[in-house]
């Protein structure tokens, strides 16, 4: 076998890539992993805030609720490798893992290094081979080869043959970690359709946005979405004010929608509800309290008396910017207005800094329970290159896992049997 002709060939380093490779390899494959930077899983190191969350406990029912835009093509790969099986792999290859709240699931060491470690070291185990700063320049399919050209840094233009490849380079979103699009550009010369593609788990930037709120933290709050003044959806939890908007968790959540919709020029409003835990009529009387307490009378009350109050109800640097969102606070509306903190969203940032890609590979034109091209028999794709994304909380990487395994596992039986 010539020293360029391989089994499988895997285009991409992160980690629905590392972990195809790992799998076919455990089959018994020779495989070749070509990742265009410098090092691998540059994405990767940067999950969960340099933690990597790398997935969530969730049984399928519930897990599925937060897979877009349709659960139905991941069922099969999750099937074939679950959230317990991601678990249960990290485990047995030595590295140990806890369960957070919000049942998301990291490595016990807290740093997303020690699971790129894991990985690389696990490849190292099964002989996989590895082309770092090689980036790939065309897919040709002939008789009975894939013929790779990739250009390899200070090395030039160079042909790789194998029987299988998989697309696993990732999406568009932080293009600085590698993820340009390369994989819709393949997946387009072997006659794909790529479903529009745009960045989701982003920061959305309200209109007029008071930069007083920047790095304010907000937990357990209420956030309702809104498009052309329709409810579209209801949710709590934990939110950041950022140089970039509204985002943290709770603002992740809804970016999809909210994109999506600015996207196709409607409107979107942000409602954030300050005391979710109370109704109007508890929080009036929770107000009444305060200003009893505080010798203040409702009909005589000045902006220093509200801001005195305001102080009893939330943190006291959200104050000035929600008196100046909701000028004509008072008395009356204040239960109002703490449940009801209007944003009118205008923007959002983009794929610099969104967590993750929606759109991309159309799954009507992959075969799900294997990941294989229904256009061409030897490509497969994995990862965030196809049309699969899902909410914060380590539900991306579980699909990349998920498709990773299924598409080297795959891509392996189908060239173990044609040998």
């Amino acid at each position: 076998m010539r020293s360029n002709d391989f089994d499988l060939l895997v285009i991409g380093g992160g980690p629905a890539g590392m972990m195809a490779a790992i799998r076919a390899a455990e089959s018994g494959v020779r495989v070749l992993l070509v990742e265009k930077g410098d090092q691998l899983g540059r994405k990767l190191l940067i999950t969960g805030k340099g933690r990597c969350n790398i997935t969530n406990t969730k049984s399928w029912g519930e897990f599925s609720t937060h897979i877009h835009p349709s659960a139905s093509p991941l069922r099969m790969a999750f099937r074939h490798f679950s959230n317990s099986d991601t678990i249960d792999f990290f485990n047995s290859i030595g590295l140990a893992t806890v369960v957070e709240r919000g049942d998301r699931v990291f490595p016990e060491s807290q740093k997303a290094k020690s699971v790129l470690n894991a990985l690389e070291k696990r490849m190292k185990t099964l002989k996989v081979e590895i082309l770092l700063s090689a980036e790939v320049k065309s897919l040709r399919f002939e008789d009975d080869r894939v013929v790779t050209l990739v250009e390899r840094d200070g090395i030039g233009l160079e042909n790789y043959l194998s029987r299988n490849v998989i697309v696993a380079t990732g999406g568009l979103s932080y293009p600085q970690t590698g993820s340009t699009g390369d994989g819709y550009r393949f997946a387009e010369m072997a006659g794909h359709k790529i479903e529009r593609c745009f960045p989701s788990l982003t920061a959305l930037m309200p209109q007029n946005y008071n930069e007083e709120l920047q790095g304010i933290s907000l937990k357990n709050v209420g956030i309702n979405l809104f498009i052309d003044s329709n409810l579209i959806s209801v949710d709590s939890g934990d939110l950041d004010f950022t140089d970039g908007g509204i985002e943290g968790p709770l603002g992740f959540r809804v970016s999809r929608k909210a994109v999506k919709a600015l996207d196709n020029g409607g409107k979107v409003e942000i409602s954030i509800d300050l005391k979710p835990a109370l109704s109007l009529k508890v929080l009036d009387a929770r107000i009444e309290r305060e200003l009893t307490a505080l010798k203040l009378y409702p009909h005589k009350i000045d902006k220093n008396q509200l801001r005195r109050l305001l102080k009893e109800l939330m943190p006291v640097s959200l104050i000035n910017p929600f008196m100046e969102s909701n000028k004509s606070l008072s008395i009356k509306n204040l239960s109002a207005s703490l449940k009801d903190w209007r944003f009118k969203i205008v923007s959002y940032v983009g794929y610099r800094r969104a967590v993750v890609t929606a759109g991309g590979v159309s799954t009507d034109e992959i075969v799900v329970k294997s990941m294989q091209s229904k256009k061409e028999p030897r490509l497969f794709f994995a990862g965030e290159v196809i049309n699969l994304d899902g909410d914060t909380g380590g539900y991306n990487l579980q699909i990349a896992f998920s498709t990773g395994s299924l598409a080297g596992a795959s891509a392996a039986q189908q060239i173990l049997k044609s040998i």
